[in-house]
C-alpha cells in the first residue's frame, strides 16, 4: 500500500511517539518491553507446566520447553489481539487528526500495528535467547521468521483498517472484537498442538487467522521445519486480499467520519 512509504516518517515519529507515551509515566519506563513478556511468560509456564501439568506431545517434560513452545504462539496471539482491539477505537480517539484536512488518518491502524510490532519483535529476540541457552544452539530455519511474519502483517493491517472505519460508525464493535479476539485464543494450537484434535475438525482451527502463523513460527524457530510453502502461498494471498479491501473500505468511508464524529 503506497500510502504507508509516502508517510513512512510520520509514521515511524508517531510509532516512537506513542511507544514512549504508553510506559511514560511508570517507574520502569522502557524496560516494560522486555518486562511484560518475561512476566507473562512466567504466568502462562507456571498455571499449565505446573498447575495443569500440562505436556507437549513428541517433545521433552521439560517445563522450560514447555514454556518456550507456549511462548513462541503467545507472541503471535498478543500481537493479533493488541491490534484487533485497539482497533475500532482509533479514530473515535483521534478527532483532531480526523478534523485536519491534510492528516492522512489511514496511517493510525498502520501506526497501532507498528507499536504492537515493537512489542512482538523484543519478545521474539527473548524467545531466541531461550532456544539458545536451552537447545544449545539456534535452527538456520529461523532466517524465514520475517517472511511467515510477513502475510499475518498484511493480514493484520488490512483488519485494522476495516475495524477502525467500522468502529465510528458502529460504535459496538469494540465489544464485539473483544469477545471473538478472546474465543479465537481457545480455537487456535496456543495451548495445544493442532493433532491432539480429531481430525475432522482441524480444517475449521485453520480458519483461525492465528492457527498457521502460530503453527509456521513454531516449525522454522523451535524445531527447525522448512515452512509449509503452499500454506504460506495461500495465506499471503488471502492476506492480500483482505489488506487491499481493508483500505479501499477505509477510503470509502472516511469521508463520513467527520460527520459522525
Amino acid at each position: 500500500m503506497y500510502f504507508i512509504w509516502d508517510n513512512r516518517k510520520l509514521i515511524k515519529r508517531l510509532i516512537v511517539r506513542e511507544t514512549e507515551a504508553r510506559y511514560k509515566s511508570t517507574m520502569l519506563g522502557l524496560l516494560w518491553l522486555v518486562m511484560t513478556p518475561l512476566l507473562m511468560l512466567s504466568v502462562y509456564a507456571f498455571v499449565f507446566s505446573s498447575i495443569l501439568k500440562a505436556k507437549w506431545p513428541n517433545s521433552s517434560d521439560s517445563e522450560f520447553e514447555f514454556a518456550i513452545i507456549l511462548y513462541c504462539g503467545l507472541i503471535v496471539f498478543t500481537l493479533f489481539a493488541d491490534v484487533l482491539n485497539k482497533a475500532p477505537y482509533l479514530i473515535l480517539e483521534n478527532t483532531n487528526y480526523v478534523k485536519k484536512v491534510i492528516f492522512p488518518v489511514e496511517i493510525l491502524p498502520i501506526v497501532a500495528l507498528g507499536s504492537a510490532l515493537i512489542q512482538a519483535l523484543i519478545s521474539y529476540a527473548i524467545l531466541l535467547i531461550f532456544c539458545l541457552f536451552y537447545y544449545a544452539s539456534l535452527h538456520w530455519t529461523i532466517i524465514f521468521f520475517p517472511l511467515i511474519l510477513l502475510p499475518f502483517l498484511l493480514l493484520l493491517s488490512g483488519l485494522s483498517l476495516m475495524l477502525s472505519a467500522l468502529g465510528v460508525f458502529i460504535r459496538d464493535i469494540g465489544q464485539m472484537v473483544s469477545v471473538v479476539v478472546t474465543g479465537s485464543m481457545f480455537v487456535s494450537p496456543l495451548f495445544f498442538p493442532l493433532t491432539a484434535l480429531p481430525e475432522g475438525i482441524r480444517p475449521y482451527i485453520y480458519l483461525n487467522p492465528v492457527t498457521f502463523i502460530i503453527q509456521q513460527m513454531r516449525e522454522v524457530i523451535i524445531w527447525g521445519h522448512l515452512p509449509d510453502w503452499s500454506g504460506f502461498l495461500l495465506y499471503l494471498s488471502a492476506s492480500i486480499v483482505i489488506a487491499l479491501g481493508g483500505y479501499l473500505f477505509f477510503i470509502k468511508t472516511r469521508k463520513g467520519f467527520s460527520d459522525v464524529l
